[in-house]
């Protein structure tokens, strides 16, 4: 019986299901697609499956077959049999260069970031600092390590090693580890480009008179430092730290606190140890030596004003502007209580010391903004808001007009460093004090102007030192108004990009831990992108913007 003509046929056009199982497409019938089985697979006890078959094309220009819509379909006659066929005829004008069209690919870096994940939601009040550690921190100077091992310990033959410099160090096997301190460890500390770091031109020749459970401690932060690196340093510098720590407890122990506290060895084994803690995880341990050191401080001030003694020596100030400079700036971030307070610091002492990278007068007014803000929401009568308005006037007054001096030799690296925390510290106590947020003009420019000077530090290879103002900057930017300023080479600097690759590249040349930092700020960012899809004034009103985003997730942070 002859088909119908097209003309002829009545109904609905039938037409084959995109949509349908394999089983009715593998037996060319229509199928009414249901789920989760369809009607002939249901009847017939077929397994009802949907899923895509991947076609190849390769496989089909090997069998002369297009490839799904592939050219222009038409029919022509077979010069053989009369038969009609089917073959793809492309047009003549065409060619496959006119219908390519390549898409640009974005660059993706290992430091990029990317707003999403369940523990965003599931656990907003927790950071995830081993993602930002294993995925998110790129090593930057693994080729000057390299290079640096090559040049001293890679040799054929090895040379006999000199004579040492310390014998009361232990004969451990560990030696590399106090020359790592020394060469890679202190130089990351200042962001001076002209002088040695304290961290070498003090307690180096300290260690000439030291107990071998100082050259310990010391070994065991350069082994944790090189785990970066190298991981199978991990291990050993656990070890060390372990051995540390028990001879530290049999000293105080047997010679109780009153008597280690008079010993200047003993806080500087706690600041090694607790510079371990920030280094490998940075998370409350390295409080407890702050802690402790902070009793055993208490205790030697106290005998020294009842022995009217003189100064203490500079392996003693060293060690304490160390653990007061640490428990401040870690502090601005959670707004707890102060442990070192302004009495740590010289009223009116501009100059900028080395390892802070800023005055201590700047180190006494941010510990005065931190103790003011925890004021703030005690505030019961007029008298007491008119008294903490004056003092915040006094104190942003003070951040004014402050000129921070660089000591001998014109370092101007150190001084551009000391400018980026002062900014840092007029935009924390507007946000601290002030009920700023990042849509304030003011702090929309001390970012700018922050960031500005932490892109130029970069260009230079100055890294040191400037976690706290990139913290600062980062957390008050407005995910709303990302672009910071026109660059030369593209249309406009991102905020967060510039602050993602400073990261990157302190993640490896300084001794700060960069990926909780980058844990918390990328935490607040994660935060502030949610809340822009909530209506205004969902911050409540007992929390300024800093108490909301960035204190409760900023415990135990160290920003020094």
């Amino acid at each position: 019986m002859p088909r119908k003509k097209a003309a002829d046929r009545t109904g609905p056009v039938k037409t084959r299901s995109r949509s349908g199982c394999l089983e009715c497409r593998a037996s060319r019938v229509r199928c009414d697609t249901k789920k989760p089985v369809c009607t002939r697979c249901r009847e017939r006890g077929l397994p009802c499956s949907t899923h895509f078959v991947l076609k190849w094309q390769s496989e089909f220009a090997s069998r002369g077959l297009a490839f799904g819509r592939a050219g222009v379909w038409s029919k022509a006659r077979a010069a053989d049999g009369g038969q009609s066929t089917c073959s793809p005829s492309p047009p003549a004008s065409l060619s496959l260069d006119d219908v390519r069209e390549w898409c640009v690919v974005p660059g993706v870096r290992p430091w990029a970031f990317i707003n999403s994940g369940v523990s965003t939601f599931d656990q907003p009040d927790q950071v995830d600092v081993a993602l930002n550690e294993l995925g998110a921190v790129v090593p930057v100077n693994r080729q000057e390590i390299a290079s640096w091992l090559q040049a001293n310990y890679i040799r054929s033959p090895r040379p006999m090693p000199p004579l040492s410099l310390f014998p009361n160090a232990p004969e451990s096997g560990h030696g590399p580890l106090f020359e790592y301190y020394l060469q890679q460890v202190c130089p990351r500390t200042t962001a001076s480009s002209t002088s040695s770091s304290p961290f070498a031109s003090v307690i180096l020749p300290f260690c000439v008179s030291a107990s071998p459970t100082l050259f310990q401690a010391i070994q065991a932060l350069g082994a944790c430092h090189w785990s970066r690196f190298d991981p199978t340093y991990s291990a050993t510098g656990l070890r060390l730290k372990s051995a540390t720590l028990k001879d530290l407890r049999r000293r105080l122990f047997s010679e109780g606190s009153l008597t280690c506290s008079a010993d200047p060895e003993v806080l500087v084994i706690m600041m090694m140890l607790c510079l371990y803690e920030i280094v490998d995880k940075c998370d409350h341990h390295w409080t407890i030596h702050l802690k402790g050191a902070k009793d055993l401080i208490r205790l030697r001030r106290q005998q020294m004003i009842a022995q009217s003694q003189s100064a203490p020596d500079p392996v003693t100030v060293f060690a304490e502007h160390f653990f007061a400079f640490q428990d401040v700036m870690g502090r601005t971030a959670c707004g707890e209580e102060v442990l070192f307070g302004t009495d740590y610091w010289k009223v009116g002492d501009r100059n900028i010391d080395l390892w802070m990278g800023c005055s201590p007068e700047l180190v006494s007014v941010l510990s005065a903004i931190t103790e003011l803000s925890r004021t703030r929401r005690k505030l019961g009568c007029d008298a007491d808001r008119i008294s903490f308005s004056l003092r915040a006037a006094s104190l942003e007054h003070q951040l004014d007009g402050l000129v921070q001096e660089v000591g001998d030799g014109d370092d101007e690296t150190l001084a551009s460093v000391a400018e980026a925390k002062r900014l840092a510290a007029v935009l924390y106590l507007h946000c601290a004090l002030y009920e700023a947020c990042p849509t304030t003009p003011l702090v929309v420019e001390y970012v700018r102007r922050i960031l500005r000077v932490v892109s130029e530090l970069l260009d230079q290879g100055s890294h040191a030192s400037v976690t706290w103002p990139v913290f600062v900057a980062a957390v008050e930017l407005d995910p709303s108004q990302d672009e910071l300023w026109a660059d030369s080479e593209s249309d406009a600097m991102s905020g967060r990009l510039l602050v993602l690759q400073a990261l990157a590249v302190m993640a490896e040349s300084t001794i700060s831990n960069v990926a909780r930092t980058r844990a918390v700020i990328t935490k607040v960012w994660q935060a502030r992108d949610l809340d822009l899809v909530k209506t205004p004034g969902a911050t409540p009103h007992c929390c300024n913007d800093w108490e909301w985003y960035v204190a409760p997730i900023s415990t135990a942070m160290s920003l020094a």
